[in-house]
């Protein structure tokens, strides 16, 4: 039998957490064949892994590639780090379910970090509709959440109130008919318009038209930090009333306060994970985190006409701007601004931006927002959120696994989408030793498999999908930085998608196997 592809000479962690040992793999139409010394069987292609560890492709389990995917089929920042699937649809913002009018809006609303590339037309009003624009035209696979904003804008437009039941029910049929179509949850963005209006009551009801599937509910939750506990609180409520399964995204923070709340809801019988890329600062748009909600009430339009208006600035400066902001704008960098005449503000403070433009911070701010049509993106950094230690004891708990938050617009981004998966690999594995190698792949690949029922995925086993990756111990680094953000990670040598080779010898091939994996 002739297979098509066959490693040789390298070194199988299989994703179980079971040490290294030496195998060749033998790859079929895209699926794992064999494990283990195939003697004279030969293959149309035969790649040499001498030096090079043989892993389970790598899972995003939360990133923002739902539009720059897209736009960047390919996407070196991914192969190059071993990424071959992306969970996607994070934070309650997407594109699908949803109208022209509410795609529109999360175009504009999410350009800061989802991007909005204009060589992207939309075709689609349904989850069906959007997954089937990423079968076999994308190098990477891709999974869907159900973004509860969609939901809400399409049955309640942007009405801060809470949902009636005859609205619950509407939202619950949208969620079915995204579950039917593939997807494998739903998402939240707490601190979101418009998921910030949504209370437990009736974010618990979407999820219980997810539980029948065994579909998670990821969140962005309404509070980190020092107040992590208010939305882990919520989470809990949520669980509680729903029974559904729940992951948390980007939980960043003070390890002494974040651990033992996910231990108490573990001990309570909640079904728990969840996810953190391992850098000090984050990265979104400004108006969330530079501005107060009741500015950005009602979408858009009415933002941009607030914030153009001088009684306006001048309440925003005697009631918002003389104190502290959560973020400290002396720190927050900005990473991507759409309007090309105000990019020389890119890599700059917000205070060091405002003091060029001669503005106060205030009026840059607005002015900003207003001439990007609110698309600008920042890396921001908040006072006493997290040090080394935090991220290094987050990363080790059972129920943790790797995910960038990578967001893919701007001349500064944050460096997590480059790096975050090298960076595990080479600096909290090989250097500092937070993972042995085997317990690096399970958090990287095996952890999210299992979590989003890819069942044929993250494990090298035969009768697996051969999504595979294969990196040199020795090298495998993150090379990008604040002040570059754009580098390439150095060390992953090849990547096997769906059985074909999208990355060879550090170099794509151009190749775009990458499949919508559809739930089940």
């Amino acid at each position: 039998m002739d297979y098509d592809l066959i490693l040789k000479n390298g070194w199988v962690i299989d994703g179980t957490g079971g040490p290294a040992y030496r195998a060749e793999v033998a790859i079929l139409n895209g699926m794992i064949f064999d494990v283990g010394f195939l003697g004279d069987l030969t293959a149309r292609k035969v790649v040499d892994a001498t030096g090079l560890y043989i892993a389970p492709g790598f899972i995003d389990a939360h990133v923002h590639g739902d539009l720059m995917l897209l736009a960047d089929p390919v996407h070196l920042p991914a192969l190059r780090q071993g990424v071959t699937t992306y969970i996607i649809g994070q934070d309650g913002c997407s594109f699908a379910p949803g109208s022209k009018s509410t795609i529109d809006y999360m175009r504009r609303y999410t350009a800061g970090f989802n991007g909005n590339p204009s060589n992207i037309e939309y075709d689609w009003d349904s989850v069906e509709g959007y997954l089937a624009r990423f079968d076999r035209q994308v190098a990477l696979n891709i999974a869907y959440l159900i973004p509860n904003g969609n939901v809400r804008i399409e049955v309640m437009g942007h009405d801060p109130r809470p949902a009636s039941d005859d609205e619950l029910k509407a939202m619950q049929r949208l969620v079915r008919q995204g579950m039917d179509a593939g997807a494998v949850g739903l998402s939240t963005g707490l601190d979101y318009l418009p998921s910030r209006h949504a209370d437990a009551r009736e974010i618990a009801a979407l999820c219980e038209a997810i539980v029948p599937d065994n579909g998670v509910y990821v969140t962005h939750m309404r509070a980190y930090g020092q107040n992590a506990r208010i939305g882990m609180d919520e989470v809990y409520e949520i669980a509680r009333l729903s029974g559904v399964a729940a992951h948390i995204s980007h939980y960043n923070g003070p390890a002494d306060l974040l651990l033992p709340l996910l231990d108490d809801g573990l001990a309570r019988g909640h079904d728990l994970t969840y996810d953190t890329y391992p850098y000090l600062a984050g990265s979104t748009i400004l108006g969330m985190v530079a501005l107060p909600a009741w500015v950005q009430e009602g979408g858009n339009e009415p933002t941009l006409e607030r914030l153009a208006q001088p009684a306006i600035r001048d309440r925003l400066k005697s009631e918002w701007f003389t104190a502290p902001t959560q973020y400290p704008l002396d720190k927050m960098h900005l990473a991507m601004v759409a309007e090309p005449s105000w990019q020389w503000a890119e890599g700059l403070t917000v205070t060091e931006a405002a003091e060029r433009a001669k503005l106060t911070t205030c009026d840059f701010i607005c002015e900003i927002l207003v001439a990007s049509d609110l698309a600008v993106g920042v890396v921001n950094f908040r006072a006493n959120d997290r040090t080394e230690a935090d991220v290094r004891a987050i990363l080790r708990h059972p129920s943790h696994m790797a995910g960038s938050d990578g967001i893919f617009r701007g001349g500064f981004p944050h460096p997590r989408g480059w790096g975050a998966f090298a960076r595990y690999l080479g600096y909290h594995t090989r250097e500092l030793g937070d993972y042995t190698w085997p317990e690096a792949i399970t958090h990287l690949a095996t952890h999210a498999a299992r979590r989003y029922r890819l069942t044929d995925r993250g494990l090298v086993r035969p009768g697996y999908v051969a999504d595979l990756a294969l990196f040199d111990p020795l090298t495998v680094t993150d090379r990008s930085t604040y002040a570059a953000g754009r580098t390439l990670a150095e060390g992953v040598k090849h990547v096997i998608v769906n059985g074909i080779l999208a990355l060879e010898d550090g170099e794509p091939t151009g190749a775009t196997p990458g499949r919508a994996l559809r739930r089940g």
